[in-house]
């Protein structure tokens, strides 16, 4: 036993970048007790806020929310905490569904930044602005609660307020309002027939069927339905590309230097993600069905997010850029992946921030400081160790998908060289930094561990090295990013 929390059986598959389903679900039980932890403060601090912060309207129109979400729970809880919604690990009623989305998590953590004064987006905020802005984020979770209602085939009524010039139900769409800026607008919902009314336009009607996996559909070309990818396995859940959500923007996490702002998909770049995505199912297959079991455990959503300006070339055309955020567990975004492959290289990858994330949640995994003084050779900078092992954590995974893709019998000659060079690639990046880490004073007992194995699962892949070509291609391009990093970074570094 490596903690109370965590079984060593639980971390020694994890130090394989596997994890078995006990595993996963304990890292997503415990991410989700840590959701309903962080909404429950959020609903402690409103109620405890000064009038000044928090008149008594907003203050009330938040007990309102929360009764609408109880009526869509049905189990007439008192409010949230480790002891209620707590068994069905995301996946029971409506209400529980919405409050454990991902995006949910950032709107959660705006809240408290604006309620207890803190910085918010790297600027202290002025108390009228902070108010202004507080007033904004508990009105998203009027829609928030409104969605689960519908969802959960409640009757009400209610006046939800739009974010510059769009009204966003998560998980079921969003409607362009007539008029620009933060508007009023009016819900009915009756047997699965939503009502919009607002002032200067025509009302629009938007009829859901109740089932998970249908869009809710209207003939007024004000509404967008939400897009969902397909499920990846026969009776799980469809995946949610959501392009919508007013809190899906990139965290400023260093980490995310490279990737893109959020964008919205049109129906031809709706169509592309379903194209990448289609094939993605039996290529995870291919590095072994752990691969597609933690997809299924922790994603979430997909966030479509701009191709950076610097990927360009072939690099555009083979790849994509990703990040995940430690506040919205889940979630990956990802501009489009061009292909299939690319697509389940990207999950695999992200997958692997997401369970070092909430692994490093439960135990500690190293004492090391955010100084910026280590050479990562997929980055041009210096990075702190902490992102160091997550990078090396995530590249060990794709590596292994690349390997086991590149020594199936099913590949095709042509994507098997491809194979090879992308596992070649990653091989050789491991290898620059690996041991820096492994011999790392810093580490902690359960990062020794975990560590520790990740040297057992390079070494397994070696005992089938790649083609020389492919490894002396490897061997070129890194130490290329080496040069160039000590040419750049060396003064940095001491």
């Amino acid at each position: 036993m490596i903690s109370a929390a965590l079984p060593e059986a639980a971390l020694r598959e994890l130090g394989r970048t596997a994890g078995g389903p006990d595993t996963l679900a304990l890292l997503v039980r415990d991410q989700h007790t840590r959701r309903l932890l962080l909404l429950r403060a959020v609903l402690d601090a409103v109620e405890a806020a000064d009038a000044a912060v928090c008149p008594s309207s907003v203050r009330g129109r938040l007990r309102e929310d929360w009764a609408l979400l109880e009526a869509a729970d049905g189990t007439g809880v008192g409010g949230v905490g480790t002891e209620t919604w707590s068994g069905s690990g995301g996946r029971g009623s409506a209400a529980l569904e919405r409050l454990l989305y991902p995006l949910v998590g950032p709107w959660a953590r705006s809240c408290l930044r604006l309620l207890d004064g803190s910085v918010v987006d790297g600027t202290r905020r002025p108390l009228e602005e902070r108010v202004r802005l507080l007033r904004r984020d508990l009105a998203h979770f009027s829609t928030v609660a409104a969605a689960a209602a519908v969802r959960a085939g409640v009757s009400f009524a209610v006046r939800l307020r739009a974010r510059d010039g769009v009204l966003v139900l998560p998980s079921l769409g969003a409607l362009r309002t007539g008029a620009v800026g933060d508007v009023a607008v009016e819900l009915t919902v009756r047997e699965g027939r939503m009502t919009f009314c607002q002032s200067g336009a025509a009302d629009v009607v938007v009829r859901w069927t109740g089932d998970a996996a249908s869009t809710a559909g209207s003939e007024a070309a004000t509404w967008i339905p939400a897009c969902f990818l397909p499920a990846l396995s026969p009776g799980a859940a469809p995946v949610p590309l959501d392009d919508v959500d007013p809190y899906r923007s990139a965290s400023h996490e260093n980490r995310h230097s490279g990737v893109g702002g959020p964008v919205r998909a049109d129906a031809t770049e709706r169509g592309r993600w379903l194209r990448s995505w289609s094939g993605t199912a039996p290529l995870l297959r291919l590095a072994g069905e752990h691969r597609v079991a933690e997809v299924l455990a922790m994603l979430r959503c997909v966030v479509p997010v701009a191709t950076p300006a610097a990927l360009t070339g072939r690099a555009r055309g083979s790849g994509s850029c990703s990040g995940t955020r430690r506040e919205a567990f889940g979630a990956i975004l990802s501009s489009l992946p061009p292909s299939p492959v690319a697509f389940a290289a990207t999950l695999v990858h992200e997958m692997q921030h997401a369970k070092l994330a909430a692994l490093s949640e439960m135990v500690v995994l190293h004492h090391a400081g955010p100084e910026e003084r280590y050479f990562a050779p997929w980055k041009p900078g210096p990075r702190p160790y902490e992102a160091l092992l997550h990078g090396v954590y995530s590249h060990v995974a794709v590596a292994d998908f690349f390997h086991r893709c590149a020594l199936s019998t099913v590949v095709k000659p042509a994507q098997r060289v491809s194979a090879w060079g992308r596992y070649a690639r990653h091989r050789e990046q491991v290898r620059a930094v690996l041991p820096l880490i492994a011999t790392s004073e810093e580490l902690a007992p359960p990062g020794r561990l975990l560590v520790d194995m990740l040297v057992e699962e390079c070494t397994r892949m070696d005992a089938n090295p790649p083609p020389t070509e492919a490894r002396e291609e490897a061997e070129k391009h890194v130490d290329r990013m080496r040069k160039r990093w000590v040419r750049e970074n060396a003064p940095v570094s001491g």
